[in-house]
């Protein structure tokens, strides 16, 4: 009598395991991909868009692009960090087809019960019409302090939670949390200032353009 099979245990499917069978083609593990960050990718979709309808759609399209690219993943980076820039750069390509966005001030920096990202276009606000867009937020982001920007980034832009945060940089979570809502507070000065900024010069154009006209 031959000795009985030993049963082999069941592989778990992990993200790592995952992205890599997903690189050879397994539609299995491209679908537990989708099943573990599509509310994730939806989140930041209608953050960015403030329209359930759209953001279902370039939801879809973020995903279509991880079919088409995942086998460029190299893990130089994380997967969430990787795929976060796909959805924003899937929705901003969207966005570029229409006008440059604006950004919502009150709406980037005012605090929110959830983690999800902040990182929000598409919604102007009406003090600030015209003064701040999605150029002026990156460039006044680097401007801020190292330890406050670091926070704002992997929060803010990357979308990291802050207990990943935490995990990352050796900290707890109440110093995470404390460190972005003083980042936000500096980003709003310094977004403030450049508004004002660029106020003073539209107002010395018109001027300069008025006086040419009766001249």
């Amino acid at each position: 009598m031959s000795p009985a099979k030993k049963k082999q245990a069941p592989v778990v499917l992990t993200e790592a395991l995952a992205i890599r069978r997903a690189q050879a083609g397994d539609g299995e593990a491209f679908n537990f991909l989708y099943e573990m960050h599509k509310r994730r990718v939806y989140s930041l979709c209608l953050r960015m868009m403030k329209d359930p309808t759209a953001a279902e759609d370039l939801a879809q399209d973020a995903f279509l692009q991880l079919f088409r690219k995942i086998s460029s993943f190299r893990g130089d980076s994380a997967f969430t960090t990787w795929l976060h820039r796909m959805t924003v750069n899937t929705v901003l390509m969207h966005l570029r087809k229409k006008k440059l966005p604006s950004i919502s001030l009150d709406e980037v920096m005012e605090p929110h019960d959830d983690d999800s990202p902040r990182m929000e276009f598409g919604s102007l606000d009406p003090s600030l019409a015209g003064a701040i867009d999605r150029v002026t937020l990156e460039r006044v982001v680097a401007e801020l302090p190292p330890g406050y920007k670091e926070f704002f980034i992997l929060h803010d832009v990357e979308g990291f939670e802050h207990n990943e945060i935490a995990d990352k940089l050796g900290c707890s979570v109440g110093n995470s949390k404390s460190q972005l809502h003083k980042a936000r507070l500096k980003l709003r000065h310094l977004l403030k200032e450049e508004a004002k900024k660029r106020l003073a010069a539209k107002t010395r154009m018109l001027e300069s353009k008025a006086r040419d006209a009766v001249s």
